[in-house]
C-alpha cells in the first residue's frame, strides 16, 4: 500500500470527510482492521482564504508548495490536495516536489466520461467556477461541456460555502437554494449532471436530492487515491 499525502485544511471540515472516507474505504476493500496510509498537513485556512479573496495567489501557491515537500519529505509516495479552489496553483506546486499530484478535476472528469456525459453544470466556489484552470481541463482533456451559474447565483454558492459550509453550517434554505440552481441549469441548458466542484459541497447536497447525477468531487478524488494507492 502506497502512502497517500495529505494537503487539507481549506476548510479542516471537508479534510475531516477526505480523513474518514480514505480510512472506509480501505476497510472496505481489505478488511479486517486495515486503514489507510497518510501523511496529513493541515494549513489555517484563515491565512489561505485572505489570499484567495485578494487574488494573492502566488502567496498561497509558496504556503502550499511549503507544506507538499513537508509531506514529500515525510515519505508520501504521492498527494491529494482536499480543496478544488486551490488546484489553480498545482502547476506551482509540481515545480516543488517529485512526488506526483493526483488532480481532482481528472477523477472527475474520468467519472463523467465513464456515464458518458456530455455536458455537466459546475457548482463551487466563485474562483473555480469562473477560472479556466478547472473547467478548461474538465472541457479540454474529457471533451465534456461545462455550464457555471449566473453571476447572483454564484455569489449565492459561493457566500453559503465560505459563510455555513466552511463552518460546519448547513442551511435548510442554502440547500433550497442550491437545487434551485441546479435545476434551472438542467432545464434550461440541457445539464445531464452536476459537478459539486469544492470539497464542502457534499456535507449540503447528496444524490436524490435532484433529478440528474451529483458528482461528488470529494468521494471520486478519495476513490481515485485509494487505487492509486493499491496499485489497482
Amino acid at each position: 500500500m502506497k502512502k497517500i499525502g495529505m494537503l487539507g485544511g481549506m476548510s479542516w471540515e471537508s479534510s475531516a470527510t477526505y480523513y474518514r472516507l480514505l480510512n472506509e474505504e480501505i476497510k472496505k476493500r481489505l478488511g479486517g482492521l486495515h486503514s489507510a496510509k497518510i501523511i496529513l498537513s493541515s494549513v489555517d485556512f484563515e491565512e489561505i482564504e485572505k489570499f484567495q479573496h485578494s487574488a494573492l495567489w502566488d502567496e498561497t501557491a509558496a504556503i502550499l508548495s511549503k507544506e507538499a515537500k513537508a509531506i514529500e519529505d515525510a515519505k508520501a509516495d504521492f498527494l491529494i490536495i482536499c480543496t478544488n479552489t486551490m488546484h489553480k496553483v498545482v502547476p506551482k506546486i509540481e515545480k516543488n516536489i517529485s512526488i506526483p499530484i493526483l488532480h481532482i478535476a481528472d477523477s472527475t472528469g474520468k467519472a463523467l466520461v465513464r456515464d458518458k456525459i456530455k455536458k455537466v453544470a459546475l457548482l463551487g466556489t466563485k474562483f473555480t467556477m469562473t477560472e479556466e484552470f478547472y473547467k478548461n481541463r474538465i472541457q479540454e482533456k474529457f471533451g465534456i461541456e461545462v455550464v457555471i451559474p449566473n453571476e447572483k447565483e454564484q455569489n449565492i454558492i459561493h457566500d453559503v460555502i465560505y459563510k455555513e459550509l466552511c463552518f460546519g453550517k448547513c442551511k435548510r434554505s442554502s440547500r433550497d437554494e442550491y437545487i434551485k440552481i441546479i435545476k434551472r441549469l438542467e432545464e434550461e441548458h440541457n445539464c445531464e449532471g452536476v459537478i459539486l466542484g469544492c470539497t464542502e459541497i457534499s456535507m449540503l447536497i447528496k444524490q436524490g436530492y435532484v433529478d440528474i447525477p451529483i458528482y461528488d468531487t470529494t468521494l471520486l478524488h478519495v476513490l481515485d487515491a485509494i487505487d492509486f494507492a493499491l496499485e489497482l
